[in-house]
């Protein structure tokens, strides 16, 4: 029987426009382009020139720290724009998909059969070693790193996330072959929601987590099962890649194939669909936009996602597209003494605190107010359910304290772990920047 951890602090934030369990095909982009900045911490060195024809699973750049860390194309066809920006940066690299779709054979193997070091080279030539994630620092693993463990998070709980079980429906076979093939690199732990089919899953040991969000952050997880100290490693790959790693191990070839969710209020029918990293986003929302506003389109959920636009590629690890009102077309006459509600809010300011859990609210991505100096209120803390002080590290980032960092726990956050905290916050304080601004810090000091 799994264990069962209950996160108190948190919020549920409920949205407008979840996707309807209901999944289709997306279709099919003419260019799919790889995005490096969606690898964080790697140095991208191109190793194909606009023209090259190349198959799925191919290699498009590789890390310049570590060649061995590939990434390839999710799909067969000729390069035809490497792009960059300033200092030659690399922006991305796009691909013009061939009609007929060939894919690198990396044979069918038996996990069963191979030793932690096989499969490790396995996911190196492929180019699945990239999606994962290590603690400390929230960047692309290290390949020479012994991680005291993989934690996997199959529980969605931001507003608009997609719903695991939606997103692995049919792909439980190669969900359980990905978790054996990790197994045999490391002990891994599978976080997972109460009744949960993956409550029974070999080769992890499985922890049941209930609460409020962010309970299904991998970071919370980590923090309440094996917390990570100075000098320790962990790695976190997502549910969705981990069935990435069984397909590769059950048909020899690189699928990047996942089931996203298509949400929000300015979406006309919120609904899953089927989709290749690196789709256009345009294909991914085409049609399904309301058009009689503006709309911010965001690759991600509302906490933690990017600003995107409908010419952008769909980033590595998404897992949701959703469209927000921008709201800077808003004009709220007398809207200051308004009971509002219809208007969220964590405290009593509103009216909106009287309706019941269950009304969903439609939120803009307009900021409300002002940038302020940081206060010590115990906002964050109300909402961050991690053994570690948040405004304290924050305040310690801020001030450039290295030795303050490290000791209140920096080793052990990403900044998504800071999302709900940001929401709350009434300083307007932009605590995900400032968290991976004082990752970086550290991890250069550490070099």
């Amino acid at each position: 029987m799994a264990n069962v951890i209950k996160i108190t602090k948190g919020l549920n934030i409920n949205l407008k426009g979840k996707a309807a369990a209901q999944v289709s095909a997306a279709p099919a982009s003419k260019v799919y382009g790889l995005v490096p900045d969606a690898f964080w911490g790697m140095k991208p060195k191109v190793v194909v020139k606009e023209g090259d024809e190349v198959k799925a699973g191919d290699a498009l750049f590789v890390d310049k720290l570590h060649p061995e860390v590939k990434f390839v194309s999710p799909v067969a066809g000729k390069v035809t724009l490497v792009e960059r920006g300033d200092r030659r940066k690399v922006l991305s690299v796009q691909v013009e998909a061939a009609a007929q779709q060939a894919y690198v054979d990396f044979g069918k193997k038996d996990v069963a059969a191979l030793t932690g070091e096989q499969v490790k080279a396995t996911l190196l030539e492929s180019g699945l070693f990239g999606f994962f994630i290590q603690r400390p620092y929230a960047v692309v693993a290290n390949p020479d790193d012994a991680p005291k463990g993989i934690f996997v998070s199959a529980i969605a709980d931001m507003p608009l996330a997609a719903d695991i079980d939606v997103v692995l429906k049919g792909n439980e076979a190669d969900f359980l072959t990905g978790i054996s093939a990790l197994a045999k690199m490391a002990k891994v732990y599978l976080g997972v929601k109460p009744g949960s089919a993956l409550s029974n899953t070999k080769d992890a040991q499985v922890t049941t987590f209930s609460g409020k969000c962010p309970a299904g952050n991998v970071g919370v997880q980590i923090n309440h099962i094996d917390p990570i100290n100075k000098g320790e490693v962990a790695w976190t790959i997502g549910a969705e890649e981990v069935v990435f790693i069984g397909r590769l191990f059950n048909t020899g070839k690189v699928d990047l194939t996942r089931t996203i969710a298509v949400a929000g209020s300015e979406i006309k029918e919120p609904q899953y669909k089927q989709v290749l990293v690196g789709a256009k986003i345009a294909d991914i929302v085409v049609n399904n936009v309301n058009t009689d506003k503006k709309v911010r389109l965001i690759d991600g959920n509302p906490l933690t996602g990017m600003q995107t636009c409908e010419n952008a590629f769909l980033l590595a690890h998404s897992t949701e597209v959703t469209a927000i009102p921008e709201g800077d077309d808003a004009n709220e006459l007398f809207g200051w003494i308004a009971p509002r509600f219809k208007n969220f809010s964590v405290s009593r300011s509103y009216f909106s605190w009287l309706m019941p859990k269950s009304k969903e609210y439609v939120l803009d991505a307009r900021v409300k107010g002002g940038h302020r100096h940081m206060i010590f209120s115990g906002e964050y803390d109300s909402v961050f359910p991690m053994d570690i002080y948040p405004e304290q590290l924050v305040k310690a980032i801020i001030a450039g304290d290295i030795d303050r960092m490290e000791a209140l726990g920096i080793y052990e956050v990403a900044p998504e772990d800071f999302a709900v905290a940001e929401f709350v916050d009434s300083s307007k304080v932009e605590l995900q920047r400032i968290v991976r601004e004082g990752l970086d810090m550290l991890r250069k000091e550490n070099e």
